[in-house]
């Protein structure tokens, strides 16, 4: 794939960041011009595998003892006879790319397809080797990796090649995620090998791998590929800061190492508990040391690392954390728990902060040993996703034939959802750097039943379009964790959601959503429908209306059916609550000798109380027709008005007049004064109302209505 050769700032062909005195080191590097003499000329062989391979055969049964061996041969000769002749810019045989990019695989630990794709990558994109000629030599899943990793030809596509050769590898990818390992090892190559490309185009391919390849390491849990990619993209993208923090690396390696000392009383706490464990010093890579200065502003000695504990099982990790916590000082605001909740990617660890008997605080990392591999090594580690488990069957495509990674992310699927409504290679390429920018995920739960994963951040816009896709456009509320919510309202982790759909088909979003959706899939959505609905992009009322107050011909009546034990005395009921049969209520007599008759319940009783007034006692005679005044609360939306006063008719009542406020949040306020020919009827009426779609709550007048 376009293999570039040395490196940043013209440093050697291999060149990695992390190789600084000090730093962590894995296995020996490889010297690709020895492998380079050993492809052209069949150097010694091991056990009948070429000597150009044999470091990939021995890195790949270190994790797999019983691996096959026999196709990646054929996979080398096919590769090697197929790239003959041709040259990387570094002047190193091309064969040592796909070589190089197999060893990165074998050493995550990667199965033996994945390693025999690997070294096939770039047979069909750069030679005369077809897809079928692959399906025919190592079967259907091999050339379905090296076809998800095949670049599209600009020849045919243009400036749309690339976002739509990615486009391509994620569809690839969500039917089997080793399409995107395979190509991230590529480009961690290419990367180490930049260096002889123009300085512009160095920083085209940084930038790329910065805004998409590197989230996507991320969200596979790959972090060992993550961490490399972010250092040699700093490296060419910020050199002036990568300088800096490469200096001050190399000044700690050389003065003295704070956690080693700590990291031996960790070690002596744990003997003595009985604890089997491996306690190892973690180095900071260098964006992470660069993020930690940013953070604090000035680095401590004990920043340049973590101190990592390997233990055997998930309870030993926890026997770890109580003994760290109660032979040192503990800073709890630094504990979290991704072992209980793990994060989205698969990681899984205890992460905690201690401080040691000199004050110098250390971050601890506490887990497994399946753990560790899985953060480490991510989606690579989990192998063949169509493997059947032990005593089980084979992993079959779906009913329908489409093929399905049972192993697929849930943030992967959303992805592949939105993607299909991005036509357009600009807008897929966008929206896919913004989607991929957000890096953390958080799940909630909805009423009806399961759970939805969506980005931090998210609103009750992204969830509703989550649940119930392009249905979401008549959503008018929500309640979360049981209580009335805007659609603007940010979910946390954990909450429950409850969507509120209008009944009307015609309903749809409001452009004011596009002000607090975080998800790709419910921006294109609304965007699509009010591009298509250019008359009704402010359907939903969410802008301020004026005050509408409509009328009725009802004539007020004076007591409707309230009685006094004051002879000749004017009975009148108060417009601040509302008085009906058979509601508890009392009477105060005004100016005029006038009773005014409130509910128990009203302020006004409390504040005649509290000024002397002798209340009145009032009875209820015959009942008959009375006024009342009703407040509906509902989400704004189109033809509310006309479906709350349809159900008034309907119960046979008459409206006196009515108020609707100006709307606020998408919420908006009717205020109905009635004229009911059965007080009896009030309870049935009050429910009725609650019944219109986009109603959440009938409730009688407190205070004076507006006529």
């Amino acid at each position: 794939m376009s293999a570039e050769a040395a490196s940043p700032n013209g440093a050697s062909p291999d060149f990695r960041p992390a190789d600084t005195p000090g730093r962590r080191r894995g296995r020996a590097r490889i010297d690709l011009r020895r492998l380079g003499r050993a492809a052209l000329f069949g150097s010694a062989s091991r056990g009948g595998l070429p000597d150009a391979i044999g470091h990939v055969a021995e890195a790949h049964r270190a994790h797999h003892p019983d691996a096959d061996l026999a196709v990646l041969r054929r996979a080398y000769v096919l590769a090697e006879s197929s790239h003959r002749g041709q040259m990387r810019k570094s002047g190193e045989p091309y064969i040592t790319h796909p070589l190089a990019v197999t060893l990165i695989l074998a050493e995550l630990g990667a199965e033996t397809t994945t390693l025999t794709a690997s070294l096939l990558h770039d047979t069909v994109e750069d030679t005369e080797v077809t897809l079928d000629q692959v399906r025919t030599g190592f079967g259907d899943e091999v050339c379905y990796l090296v076809d998800g990793v095949t670049k599209l030809e600009k020849v045919d596509y243009g400036a749309a090649a690339e976002p739509e050769t990615f486009r391509k590898m994620l569809v690839a990818t969500g039917d089997d995620v080793r399409v995107m390992s395979i190509k991230l090892a590529d480009r961690l190559h290419n990367m180490r090998t930049l260096g002889v490309m123009r300085p512009e185009k160095q920083a085209r391919i940084a930038k790329v791998t910065r805004d998409v390849l590197i989230p996507l390491a991320e969200r596979l849990g790959v972090q060992a590929l993550k961490t490399e990619l972010e250092d040699l993209a700093f490296a060419i993208l910020r050199p002036e800061e990568y300088e800096l923090t490469r200096a001050l690396i190399a000044a700690q390696s050389t003065a003295g190492d704070p956690l080693g000392a700590m990291a031996d009383e960790v070690r002596q706490v744990l003997r003595e508990a009985g604890i089997a464990a491996e306690v190892l010093i973690r180095p900071r890579h260098f964006v992470s040391v660069h993020r930690i200065r940013i953070k604090r502003g000035e680095l401590r000695p004990t920043d340049f690392g973590r101190i990592l504990v390997l233990v055997g099982e998930d309870a030993d990790c926890y026997a770890v954390l109580g003994e760290l916590h109660t032979c040192f000082t503990p800073v709890i605001s630094e504990f979290k728990d991704f072992i209980a909740a793990p994060k989205f990617n698969l990681y899984q660890s205890l992460h905690t902060a201690v401080a040691g008997s000199d004050g110098a605080v250390a971050e601890v990392l506490i887990r497994t040993h399946q753990m560790h591999k899985v953060a480490e090594a991510g989606v690579v580690a989990l192998g063949n996703p169509y493997a059947p488990a032990d005593g089980a069957q084979p992993a079959d495509d779906t009913a329908d034939g489409v093929r399905a990674d049972p192993t697929r992310p849930g943030w992967l699927s959303r992805l592949l959802e939105w993607q299909e409504s991005a036509p357009d290679p600009d807008t897929f390429w966008t929206t896919l750097r913004a989607d991929l920018a957000q890096d953390r995920e958080i799940t909630v739960f909805h009423a009806e039943g399961g759970t939805l994963g969506l980005p931090a951040g998210a609103s009750c816009v992204d969830a509703a379009y989550a649940r119930y896709g392009e249905g979401a456009h008549s959503c008018i509320g929500a309640r979360v964790n049981g209580r009335l919510a805007t659609l603007s309202t940010v979910l946390g982790d954990g909450d429950t959601v409850q969507l509120l759909l209008a009944g009307d088909a015609a309903s749809g979003p409001s452009p004011d959503w596009l002000g607090h959706v975080r998800t790709p899939g419910a921006r294109i959505a609304i965007t699509s429908w009010l591009a298509e609905h250019p008359e009704g992009a402010a359907v939903p009322a969410t802008a301020p209306r004026p005050t509408a107050s409509v009328t009725g011909g009802a004539v007020r009546r004076a007591a409707a059916g309230a009685v006094v034990d004051v002879p000749n005395t004017t009975v009148r009921l108060a417009g601040c609550c509302t008085p009906v049969p058979p509601d508890a209520v009392t009477g105060f007599t005004v100016r005029g000798g006038v009773v005014t008759v409130h509910r128990d319940g009203c302020p006004s009783v409390t504040r005649m109380l509290a000024l002397g007034r002798s209340p009145v006692a009032v009875n209820w005679g015959a009942t008959g027709d009375c006024r009342v005044t009703l407040i509906a609360e509902a989400f704004g939306r189109p033809r509310l008005f006309a479906d709350l006063t349809e159900a008034i008719a309907t119960a046979g009542v008459a409206v006196v007049s009515a108020t609707v406020e100006p709307p606020t949040e998408q919420r908006v306020r009717h205020t109905y004064t009635l004229q009911l020919p059965d007080a009896a009827g009030l309870p049935a009426l009050m429910r009725s109302m609650r019944d219109v779609p986009g109603v959440y709550d009938v409730s009688r007048a407190q205070h004076p209505a507006t006529a």
